[in-house]
């Protein structure tokens, strides 16, 4: 029976730690558990998080087995290789598919019934993949897409034009990865178009800026790889967003990776696409009003991403 106050990290590397972290924080759930190939990091882990639970909530974080996920209600999948400086996250395809076919069938072997969200890199590839190796059904399977790009965008956003990023509307669809594009047409602060809003702030030079933006966003993970080895901390963020959408049952609006079924003209592939996302998942995947070249620029994503599927040999 689905225990809607329980959920599941699989991987207990920076990432997952991380995002084991903010879960607790934001008091989502009763029971956490904790799985890696290293039982000894995930058994650490959940003792180091555990001793800050007095200040906290009241909740069980242990290290575990596939055999503790039947019950879970969300299941999160960071575990894979790492993104190293100077690599594109589809250079880890290899890898993580591999590491992904050991994990998929240890859950479908229990009697799971809730979400599972993939977070390793490349995110869309492996989306998919979890998709087609799970069985489960597409509004099952989803991904951390580009959640985390968008906040990125919003920020930056924030910062060239000095106000609070949590009024600025904005996102980054396509692949989480170096084909993403930015909505431009779509974007506004609180109502107002992006464009105007930045004459009232004094900022001329639209397209200019955008494309310097974009690149920021773009190659953000770069960035940081570059000077502190890996990037966890936003996306821990990211992460615990999505799972309270889940178990809220929000129906909030986020970029998430997704499986297309004919939307935008795609189907066969996983996306990072608006989607209302609620305790069943993905609840509607939502065709967002696009200007041509963007259409055209999410269509050239989803070229290269399905010239990676088709190399993959899935079920």
């Amino acid at each position: 029976m689905l225990n809607h106050r329980k959920a599941a990290v699989i991987g207990c590397g920076f990432v997952g730690s991380s995002i084991a972290f903010s879960l607790i924080q934001r008091g989502l759930f009763s029971e956490l558990v904790l799985i890696d190939a290293n039982a000894d990091k995930a058994e650490g882990e959940a003792m180091d998080l555990s001793h800050g639970l007095p200040y906290i909530a009241a909740m069980d974080v242990r290290a575990g087995t596939y055999d503790d996920l039947g019950d879970c209600a969300l299941i999160i999948v960071t575990a894979g290789a790492n993104q190293k400086p100077g690599q594109t996250r589809l250079e880890l395809i290899g890898q993580n598919v591999a590491i992904l076919n050991s994990i998929i069938p240890q859950i479908t072997a229990r009697p799971f019934e809730g979400i599972l969200l993939i977070v390793s890199n490349p995110v869309d590839v492996l989306t998919y993949a979890a998709f087609r190796i799970s069985g489960y059904p597409a509004h099952r399977v989803m991904g951390s897409g580009t959640v985390l790009d968008s906040a990125r965008l919003k920020y930056l956003l924030g910062e060239h034009l000095n106000v609070d990023s949590r009024s600025i509307h904005a996102v980054i669809v396509g692949e989480h990865g170096d084909s993403e594009l930015a909505v431009w047409s779509g974007a506004n602060v609180s109502g107002v178009p992006l464009d105007n809003f930045c004459e009232m702030r004094g900022r001329t030079n639209h397209r200019e800026a955008e494309e310097r933006l974009y690149a920021d966003v773009r190659d953000s993970a770069y960035e940081i790889i570059k000077r502190k080895g890996a990037t966890y901390y936003g996306i821990a963020m990211a992460v615990a967003r999505i799972a309270e959408c889940v178990m809220k049952d929000e129906r909030a609006i986020l970029p998430v990776s997704v499986v297309l079924g004919g939307q935008y003209g795609l189907r066969d592939l996983a996306l990072s696409i608006p989607a209302i996302v609620g305790r069943r998942g993905v609840e509607q995947i939502l065709e967002i009003p696009l200007a041509e070249v963007e259409r055209e620029a999410l269509h050239a994503s989803a070229a290269q991403l399905r010239e990676v599927i088709q190399e993959l040999n899935l079920p």
